[in-house]
């Protein structure tokens, strides 16, 4: 499916371009803000191959799409019409929002715009920091110069890029809030601060009352409380004056005022929350930086999902900014590699070709930092990996906390995040540490999963076993045909296996033998089940029906399910889907065929009941 059916689906789904009052996204998910949460339809969406989930959280219903979201986010705003100035972040939805999830719609709104370039930024201040302990760049050259540059400056004047995107949250002009962060690390400002940090210095007044210079770079609270009084200004400026001046006059009144209550008020009482937070996080993780790294490493993908792992995001900058480096990132190393770990179980056990290929992506996603498609398509529906990746993060989250590893730059976790935890004097044992925890996670969930959590693991023959002769009953009455009279040449050729199929006269589809349920298609049209003596089958209910997306189909049986002769897994309306256009041929396959000597027809009859004798395997 393209980018622009997809976009089409999702604007049908969360209720038009006029329910929209907002759209962001992130690494892999678009963001809405609805005027009304309960036009959106998150079960259909659900159906469609493009979307990984959906998740209503933090006031926003996020649609995860993957490593394609910036396609899809660029397709829906083309179709829906949305440009940066069509939207009004400042209307309110319909719902009422706890304050918790409007802190996590205001920092996720504040962030998402530019978090690839902040994740950009620390991991070449990673690589620098590699660089110069490796000895291949020096401090003092210009090459270095240059690419410090280039990864510090979004940091450096942090308040000028949290300035327009917190002004574009709250509703304001962006610009106006961008020149206050402008104002917070102005040079005559930071000339001002370097003065006042010497003894004896003078005090310096703004109309008689004390001014307390502070070094905003790279601050985080201060802006954004800032931005916040900026917008109020302004919307009263623009009810009191004249259309005619309030273009010009709204934001003198904005900077005239915003500016000198910032360095007088704002900026030290944020400054002052901003050290308590941090001093706050310092004091529970000296404590127990074991239990911290356990905790975190286990509950970090259920925050994840639910998207509260917003609410750490600025945590994490404001401890660079207050101490210089971070400890709660390399926490949540074990528990992203956790899950990459479970994939990778899941990819070397599954002998379900869709389930392996879906996981292999996830794997190398997860690698950098992007765990989505791993929770979400691999982990969380198989429920044991994703608990078994749980596990491993807390048991590496707890290395690594006991190591007191730490960042020095600002980043999301990933591979690269080794680079970031490189001290000035060079690689110790706090990397050593981050580096023991993270892979122990990964290898622990990995054979946790190979062992017991795997969708096909659990019931694989092994291989010293001799399989006998089997017998696979008709899951639905028909006529039969051979499977070179399938009208698709891709079934017709014998490489998905061999088999044969049914055109069915009811609605119905009936387990064939004892064994589980390995996989069930988003779209319901197909079903893969497992025999408790490891022949696997898979049943695909017509032909291109997968183009319905669900429609006409109804599962009663989900993935893990056992299954016994006859019990019902799927129904479909036959109807409906032949008035569709669609062909009902429907192929009941052996995947691993290979694995016998020859899959014959039980008997030559054209036509066939349920539950009766259909194909034979032996070896």
């Amino acid at each position: 499916m393209g980018y622009q059916d997809v976009a089409r689906d999702i604007l049908t789904h969360v209720g038009g371009r006029e329910n929209i009052v907002s759209l962001v996204h992130c690494a892999t998910r678009l963001r809405f803000r609805l005027k009304d949460q309960k036009q959106a339809d998150a079960e259909a969406l659900k159906k469609n191959p493009g979307v990984i989930m959906v998740v209503e959280s933090g006031g926003q219903f996020q649609v995860v799409i993957g490593n394609h979201v910036h396609d899809v986010y660029n397709a829906v705003r083309a179709q829906a019409g949305i440009t940066d100035d069509s939207v009004q972040p400042t209307q309110e939805s319909s719902e009422k929002v706890n304050l918790l999830s409007r802190l996590i719609d205001i920092v996720s709104a504040v962030f998402t715009p530019f978090i690839g370039v902040m994740a950009a930024s620390g991991i070449l201040k990673g690589l620098l920091a590699l660089a110069v302990v490796f000895g291949w760049l020096a401090t003092d050259s210009g090459t270095y110069k240059l690419w410090f540059a280039a990864s510090d400056s979004l940091f450096y004047f942090f308040p000028l890029v949290l300035g327009y995107t917190a002004g574009k949250k709250f509703g304001g002009n962006p610009f106006v809030t961008m020149a206050i962060g402008g104002a917070l690390t102005h040079p005559v400002v930071m000339q001002a601060f370097d003065a006042a940090s010497q003894p004896g210095a003078v005090t310096e007044h703004f109309l008689g009352l004390p001014i307390t210079f502070i070094n905003y770079s790279s601050s985080v609270i201060p802006i954004i409380f800032a931005a916040w009084v900026s917008c109020w200004v302004e919307k009263q400026g623009n009810k009191l004056l004249p259309s005619a001046v309030r273009n010009f006059f709204t934001p003198l009144f904005c900077l005239a005022i915003t500016v000198p209550l910032t360095f007088l008020l704002i900026g030290p009482a944020a400054t002052w929350l901003s050290q308590m937070l941090a001093h706050g996080y310092q004091a529970i993780y000296a404590f127990a930086p074991w239990l911290a790294g356990a905790v975190m490493g286990a509950i970090w993908q259920v925050c994840v999902i639910f998207g509260l792992h917003w609410g750490m995001v600025p945590l994490m900058i404001n401890n660079l900014s207050v101490f210089g480096h971070d400890t709660l990132l390399p926490l949540l190393l074990p528990a992203i590699m956790g899950q990459v770990g479970a994939c990778l179980g899941v990819f070397l056990t599954t002998r379900d070709a869709r389930l392996k290929v879906l996981a292999g992506s996830a794997v190398s996603a997860g690698i950098f930092g992007i765990t989505e498609p791993a929770v979400y398509g691999v982990t969380l529906p198989n429920r044991r990996p994703f608990i078994f990746g749980c596990v491993a993060g807390a048991m590496g989250g707890a290395i690594v906390g006991l190591s007191h590893s730490s960042v020095y730059s600002f980043g999301f976790a990933n591979i690269f995040t080794f680079a970031q935890m490189i001290p000035p004097g060079g690689v110790d044992a706090t990397v050593w540490g981050a580096v023991i925890g993270t892979v122990l996670a990964l290898v622990v969930s990995c054979v946790l999963t190979c062992v017991a959590g795997s969708p096909r693991a659990e019931n694989a023959v092994p291989a010293a076993v001799a399989v006998h002769e089997n017998d696979i009953l008709a899951p639905m009455s028909g006529t039969v045909l051979a499977m070179n009279q399938v009208p698709d040449s891709t079934f017709a050729s014998g490489l998905l296996g061999e088999g044969a199929a049914i055109i069915p006269l009811t609605g119905k589809v009936i387990a064939p033998f004892s064994g589980e349920v390995a996989s069930l298609f988003q779209t319901r049209h197909a079903i893969g089940l497992l025999s408790d003596s490891g022949i696997e089958v898979l049943i695909h209910i017509g032909i291109d029906t997968v183009k319905l997306n669900g429609q006409h189909f109804t599962t009663h049986v989900t993935v893990g399910d056992k299954i016994k002769p006859g019990d019902l897994l799927i129904e479909f309306d036959r109807q409906a889907i032949l008035d569709a256009g669609y062909d009902l041929a429907t192929p009941v396959i052996i995947s691993n065929s290979d694995e016998y000597k020859s899959v014959t027809r039980h008997s030559n009859e054209h036509a066939i009941d349920s539950g009766m004798p259909f194909l034979t395997v032996s070896r």
